[in-house]
């Protein structure tokens, strides 16, 4: 498939702009042709190198058509799991024995396939999801940069292994990082490759063991995924697949064989493993990227033009399912009446609809859940008095009879505490604000209890340089019309969490990501 993609121009989050009438022709072709071939497909959950389909076999709608099945998969139950986590500690010793220079060799050969293979993997995403067709290329193409990238930071670490100063009395020192052993890898449904993969690839890069429980709707990714680990040659029970919903991940984080948990999903979900980790007889470590609240500031001194197309870009892009779209907008009073007027004819110009058409810019959520939370939270806002200055419903005429298409909304005006402005609602809806004062508007949006992503337009150097110094958040943006909060890309801007956001510090798509799936140990040499 790759040769279908040769000499166009890749696809990443910030070069929307670019022309992509080469692409578009592309997927016309191919879309039909996939959609021929690969719905229908019935997955199996993966232990040890073997096919395990022990289980409730369960279909996954589409979410662009109910009336259209992606596939079945197999939700595996605690044999299930078990068997996977019982493969993966059998692998470990071998795995953790193998150079760290055939482990980065054995991960390559991964991207390659992905590589080959991305044009499937984009259309993959598109379906499953209802990602449009820039978001599945962009998606994928960052997938196979996150494994080049953490292969080459392992390469310029020298494997973590070092020689440390000498010691007294002639004695030698070295440190090294080593993995822990089998690591449960617990992924969301809005990124089903690179969030899996990146998470996956740290994993078996540090030495450990992995068994991955995907978002319960993967029907595509999930096989994908294990075709793609397993024609790579990796040993059997280095890479292993339990797919299924909260049960199944439950039952994988509880399981006493998991020695460390990757979990990218709800602040909620990820603070109770947390918990549940530092309960047994010694804590085993969380790595855990935990969603946002994002807030974009404008200032009177912005471009009102890259404003408004950076923060209707973040604030809808995915239908507003993504863990850096932007939620809140605060502007500056004297520029209010001119961003909301750009604003609006903005988000007027952005397609809803159908995914698999060229023209459309965002498509469903990913399930009813989601639309009803819409619209509890735009009718709590009115009753409060906010404003809806666009959108605010759900559309019900052709595909929205069968699929959960919200138009993108912004609500001006809500009260400061209202959910819209404190809660992740995972949606396209936008709360606007006015502020007299930057310093206000900061210290409003550090009241959450979150800190992932946030973003400022503004000429003014002060004004860049306090919201550098006082936001608590650990993604920042400046002045950037692609994407107020959303668009990180791996070794170009790492992607970390503050507060709520994150568990540990230091955050993915960086340099400080893989070390975070093992653990420092010293020897020292006398004589």
């Amino acid at each position: 498939m790759s040769d279908a993609l040769a000499g166009l121009p890749r696809v990443t989050y910030a070069n929307a702009a670019a022309d992509f009438s080469a692409l578009h022709a592309v997927l016309d072709r191919e879309l039909p042709a996939f959609a021929a071939r690969a719905l229908g497909g019935d997955g199996a959950n993966l232990a040890g190198g073997h096919e395990d389909a022990t289980g409730a076999r369960y279909a996954v709608p589409s979410p662009i058509d109910a009336r259209t099945t992606l596939g079945t998969l197999v939700a595996a139950d605690a044999g299930a799991v078990d068997r996977a986590v019982v493969a993966a500690r059998a692998a470990a010793s071998g795995w953790r024995a193998t150079p760290w220079q055939a482990r980065v060799a054995a991960l390559r050969r991964v991207a390659a396939v992905i590589r080959r293979d991305r044009l499937d993997f984009a259309m993959a995403a598109l379906l499953e999801v209802g990602k449009s067709r820039l978001e599945a290329m962009g998606e994928v193409e960052e997938s196979i940069d996150l494994i080049e990238y953490y292969c080459h930071q392992v390469e310029a670490a020298e494997g973590f292994e070092r020689t440390l100063l000498p010691g007294p009395g002639g004695e030698r020192g070295h440190d090294r990082l080593r993995p822990y052993g089998a690591f449960a890898v617990i992924a969301p449904f809005n990124y089903p490759f690179a969030l899996a993969i990146g998470m996956t690839t740290g994993a078996l890069l540090g030495g450990n063991t992995v068994v991955l429980k995907p978002a319960v709707g993967a029907a595509l990714s999930a096989p994908a995924l294990a075709r793609a680990f397993g024609e790579a040659g990796l040993p059997d029970g280095v890479f292993n697949l339990a797919c299924g919903g909260q049960e199944t991940g439950a039952a994988l984080a509880a399981h006493p064989g998991i020695d460390g948990i990757a979990f990218t999903g709800s602040h909620e979900v990820g603070m109770a493993l947390m918990r549940a980790a530092v309960a047994g007889r010694f804590a085993r470590p969380v790595l855990a990227e935990l969603g946002g609240k994002n807030a974009a500031f404008v200032d009177a001194s912005a471009d009102l033009d890259a404003a408004a197309s950076g923060v209707a870009r973040s604030a809808f892009g995915l239908s507003g399912q993504k863990c850096s779209s932007c939620s809140k907008v605060y502007v500056h009073r004297a520029v209010r009446e001119a961003f909301v007027e750009r604003l609006l004819a903005f988000t007027a110009g952005l397609a809803v609809g159908d995914v698999r058409e060229a023209r459309t810019f965002t498509g469903p959520v990913i399930a009813e859940a989601g639309a009803r939370r819409f619209e509890a939270a735009v009718g709590a806002a009115r009753e409060a008095g906010a404003t809806v200055l666009t959108g605010g419903a759900r559309r019900r005429e052709g595909l929205g009879a069968h699929g959960a298409y919200l138009a993108p909304t912004v609500v001006a005006d809500a009260p400061p505490d209202h959910e819209i402005n404190r809660r992740e609602l995972f949606a396209p809806l936008l709360s606007l604000q006015s502020f007299d004062a930057l310093d206000a508007a900061i210290d409003d949006a550090n009241r959450s209890a979150l800190g992932l992503s946030a973003g400022i337009y503004a000429r003014d150097a002060q004004a860049l340089a306090r919201f550098d110094d006082r936001i608590e958040a650990g993604v920042l943006y400046a002045n950037r019309p692609s994407g107020a909060t959303t668009g990180a890309w791996p070794g170009f801007q790492t992607f970390c969490g503050w507060k709520g956001s994150g568990a540990t510090g230091k955050g993915g798509l960086g340099p400080f990501y893989v070390p975070q799936f093992m653990r420092e140990q010293s020897r020292t040499t006398a004589g």
